[in-house]
């Protein structure tokens, strides 16, 4: 038997430029009442570039709520209604410069099951051409080039705490045989 929740009522408490939270009333399974609090966002697509010599290319950028440079893959948030496969090739673009002969479908990641609705798309792409980066203005990010398996050896330490950035990694050595 599959487990459900049966949505009461609901009622959005907050809006914002990036995602929109709700509180919602429930009914469990034993009949009991819960409340919920949900963060509903549009979702994100990212990209782990792969070049013929098996290096990968992360980013370095801060990230507020760690307080911290973050290592991990090109990435951005959709637009409500955008492409995810679109939004991924357009984030390698900005990010890294590059633009990509083959892309591979790494599958989906969400991140925070517990109370927010992310999907993070995920792809691997090779045959790179290396072009002009152009960031956002409010983005600051430095390219790190390393070995597929360095990276992958910062996945198992620790060191590469991002989840779609360990998804990725994992799934490529993977399937590139490493």
């Amino acid at each position: 038997m599959a487990h459900t929740e049966k949505t009461i009522n609901e009622e959005t408490i907050f809006t914002g430029r990036i995602f929109t939270v709700k509180r919602k009333h429930v009914e469990l399974e034993n009949g009991h009442t819960r409340q919920r609090e949900v963060v509903l966002h549009n979702g994100g697509a990212a990209v782990l570039p792969v070049d013929d010599d098996g290096n990968v290319y992360l980013i370095r950028q801060f990230r507020s709520p760690f307080e911290q440079e973050v290592l991990e893959i090109p990435a951005g948030k959709l637009e409500k209604g955008e492409d995810p496969f679109e939004a991924a090739k357009r984030e390698l673009s900005e990010e890294t410069g590059f633009t990509a002969k083959h892309y591979f479908d790494l599958g989906q990641v969400w991140p925070t099951v517990g109370f927010c609705s992310e999907i993070l798309y995920i792809w691997m792409a090779t045959g790179l051409t290396r072009g002009e980066t152009h960031f956002d203005e409010d983005e600051f990010v430095t390219t790190v080039k390393m070995p597929l398996e360095d990276a992958w050896n910062m996945c198992m330490d620790g060191t590469i705490k991002d989840s779609k950035t360990l998804v990725a990694i994992m799934k490529a050595r993977e399937i590139l045989g490493k």
